[in-house]
């Protein structure tokens, strides 16, 4: 069993962390300081430790230097509440594995925490033979990926199919769709359905990655090749051997770092910075965008070549409102997970909340459906999520729609009994302008006080006037 050491002074983040991950098949130990932290490790062997930056006596960066130097097998990850990208790219060249800011988010640490001791193991098998080496890329992944929920909609059947139909091949695949649309589950869904199902799946966010970090990460490095350059560092396409690399938001690449990457595919060769050992690479790409690659190759802001190099195989993931009655076979599912992981039983839905789902336009798409399900998961005093337990945005939806309905009737009569009351007529165009911005800014009353050039004070007053308040 791996063992997780976690570093942390606030006492709540510990336990929690050492509940989930313990949760999650880890045997975990926990530490409130640095001095107590460095004992354990001097007694025990930990595969992986998870610090706080900030502690009362030193600092992540100190306890890194300190790690590194006495126990170069274990891995680090460093976690903050300040996002710093200066201080992510100093303390990743150092030696850490990642670094990741608060609030921690489970799904987040768990696929850290898997990938972070897959790459350790990695490291520290350098003298292993290729046979052992091609024994331990048979063996399966720690990483276990999360479940895909298959869908009855029109468009979640056919998304299923081109799953299926490229799932055996070789092709790389290029996934678009809006941002939140689980483009990472139809990935590792690919993956799952491919002969590659047993070997590694790495996921990589093209979208985080800064020019000084975007070599290492792709390829690695070797101890000593860069100015801090303290360790040797194993790159996301020697990690994903043998399996599936997953880029994230691939058009936000620098157009260098497009180049390289090119070489790459082409030539299924990788070179660790500061190496001249060439490394054979069997690895499928599949790659996600939320942007239009032929419009950005238009603007030079995507290689052509590159884009083709991808492009053997497509597939375009609907938005969350074109998946009818699936929006509530996902809350569904997102309900059983955040009950496992909140310890709760929460069963159910109520039928106003069943009406605002299956009405409400869900900009972030299932991600923020997720979001919205453990919110209210936490909140729920019942074993039903009601509507008081959703985000404003939504519930003022929920209110507006059932308002809009009756609004509308109202209206059918009033032109029949009094056509022509100007009074009437102007409310009804101010009412119907309000609800039409609101909807247009997903409810953000600043944003639709400014539209409507009125203070945040009248819009309140005016919504409360027809009962939105």
């Amino acid at each position: 069993m791996n063992k997780i050491l976690i570093v942390d002074d606030e006492i709540n983040i510990g336990l929690i962390l050492s509940k989930f991950l313990t949760r999650n098949g880890f045997e975990v130990a926990t530490s409130t300081n640095g001095a107590n932290a460095l004992e354990l490790l001097s007694k025990e062997s930990f595969n992986l430790v998870l610090c706080d930056f900030r502690l009362e006596d030193t600092d992540g960066r100190e306890m890194l230097r300190k790690i590194k130097t006495s126990y170069p097998d274990t891995g680090v990850i460093i976690i903050t509440g300040y996002s710093d990208i200066k201080l992510a790219v100093e303390l990743i060249k150092m030696g850490a594995y990642d670094y990741i800011t608060k609030p921690l988010y489970p799904d987040e640490i768990l696929n850290t925490v898997n990938k972070a001791i897959e790459a350790q193991k990695i490291i520290n098998q350098p003298a292993a033979s290729s046979a052992e080496t091609d024994k331990n890329r048979d063996r399966k992944t720690d990483m276990i990926p999360e479940e895909f929920v298959v869908g009855k909609s029109t468009a979640s059947q056919e998304l299923i199919r081109q799953i299926k139909l490229v799932a055996p091949t070789n092709y790389s695949v290029i996934l678009s769709g809006e941002s939140g649309t689980g483009k990472e589950s139809v990935a590792k869904s690919i993956h799952l359905n491919s002969p590659r199902k047993d070997k590694p799946f790495i996921a990589m966010d093209c979208g985080s990655l800064t020019k000084d970090l975007a070599g290492s990460e792709f390829f690695g490095h070797e101890k000593g090749s860069f100015t801090g350059a303290l360790y040797t560092k194993i790159g996301h396409f020697e990690m994903a051997n043998g399996g599936t690399l997953f880029l994230d938001e691939v058009g936000n690449l620098s157009y260098d770092i497009q180049a390289a990457l090119l070489r790459v595919v082409q030539e299924r060769k990788v070179k660790r910075i500061g190496s001249t050992k060439e490394i054979d690479l069997d690895v499928r790409i599949i790659v996600a965008t939320n942007e239009n690659l032929m419009d950005a190759i238009q603007k030079s802001r995507f290689r052509e070549d590159l884009f083709h190099r991808f492009n053997e195989f497509s597939i375009t993931i609907p938005p969350l409102r074109e998946r009818g009655k699936d929006i509530i076979t996902f809350a569904e599912h997102f309900l059983r997970v955040a009950n496992n992981e909140l310890n709760r039983n929460v069963t159910d839905f109520s039928p106003e909340v069943v009406d605002c789902f299956m009405t409400y336009n869900w900009p972030g798409n299932v991600r923020e459906l997720k979001n919205v399900i453990r919110r209210a998961t936490l909140l729920s005093e019942s074993s039903e999520i009601t509507l008081k337990t959703l985000p404003l945005e939504i519930s003022t939806f929920a209110k507006v729609s059932a308002i809009e309905s009756t609004f509308e009737t109202n209206v059918n009569v009033n032109q029949h009994s009094n056509r022509h009351d100007l009074k009437n007529a102007a409310m009804e165009a101010e009412y119907e302008t309000i609800l039409n911005v609101l909807k247009e800014v997903n409810f953000n009353k600043t944003k639709a006080a400014k539209i409507l050039n009125i203070d945040r004070k009248t819009l309140y007053n005016k919504m409360k006037a027809i009962n939105l308040g």
